[in-house]
């Protein structure tokens, strides 16, 4: 059943590849019934989501993707079922997307320009079009240019901590991103774990404090965590009485960790996040 469900994907209202209506298709043809639209930090592209659902027989649940400052390291807090007309949420995501462009304006014009790598503001900000602009438009820029042969090594050689077109950003802190979430009458969850350098300690700290704020599940199945990891999280959700996530953090062809439809079934014992929204039982 869990590949019927994508809790975790991206259009280009953030940093995906297909606008809203085209990715709910592409989900339609991959099998998925229940998607969650999850674009960081905006909540723009989830009406007309909502709308194409409806035209493919896809259950749809509103979502978004919070980054946030902990420990001086960023993490992301998926938030599913929001009222996505929360004053208060929109709000605070309003005030995070000025500070991604003041933050894209230094990597581009001043760190990757240090670098000899001259136009990258200018070109991430005309692949992100209309969108708040991203690491990965940054990083879609200097493939094109011939910097890297994909967006994965260009992360490796520029975007991440102690290479030349990383910016450090203080982003919301995990309290306020979990109460907007819980006040928007949404669901909290700690996307792909798998993918913070923290250790055993700040992990289990993280997890700790996280279900003490409010949190509500984390994601044991996704598109970068390998097999081993959706075990070894799955055992942590239950430490911590955590529901279960999944998504495939699809943000299109040839830049995604995974492909819509093709999501492992969560580990045996695990309490799915969905296990009581109307959504699933109308699969049964």
């Amino acid at each position: 059943m869990a590949a019927l469900f994508d809790l975790h994907c991206h259009s280009t209202v953030s940093d995906g590849l297909l606008p809203p209506h085209e990715l709910v298709a592409h989900a339609a043809k991959r099998g998925v019934k229940v998607l969650a639209l999850t674009d960081h930090d905006d909540l723009g592209g989830l009406h007309v989501a909502r709308e194409a659902a409806l035209q493919h027989g896809i259950q749809f649940v509103n979502g978004v993707e919070i980054s946030v400052t902990w420990k001086r390291r960023t993490l992301h807090i998926v938030g599913l079922k929001i009222d996505h007309e929360n004053a208060a949420l929109k709000a605070a995501l309003d005030k995070v997307r000025i500070g991604r462009d003041e933050r894209a304006q230094e990597m581009g014009a001043d760190l990757l320009a240090k670098a000899g790598i001259e136009g990258a503001y200018e070109g991430a900000k005309a692949l992100a079009m209309q969108s708040i602009i991203t690491r990965t438009h940054f990083a879609r820029f200097l493939v094109n240019n011939g910097h890297a042969k994909d967006t994965k090594s260009v992360f490796k050689k520029y975007l991440v901590k102690g290479k030349p077109g990383f910016k450090e950003h203080e982003w919301m802190d995990l309290k306020t991103a979990i109460d907007l979430i819980n006040g928007a009458g949404g669901v909290a969850v700690i996307a792909h774990p798998g993918r913070y350098d923290l250790g055993t300690i700040n992990m289990l700290l993280l997890m700790h404090e996280f279900r003490t704020l409010g949190g509500t599940a984390i994601e044991v199945v996704t598109g970068s965590h390998t097999p081993p990891q959706y075990q070894q999280f799955a055992k942590i959700a239950h430490k911590f009485s955590l529901k279960s996530s999944l998504g495939s953090d699809y943000h299109g062809s040839g830049i995604s960790y995974m492909e819509m439809g093709c999501i492992p079934d969560l580990p045996e014992g695990c309490v799915p996040v969905w296990d009581d929204w109307p959504e699933a039982k109308l699969l049964n």
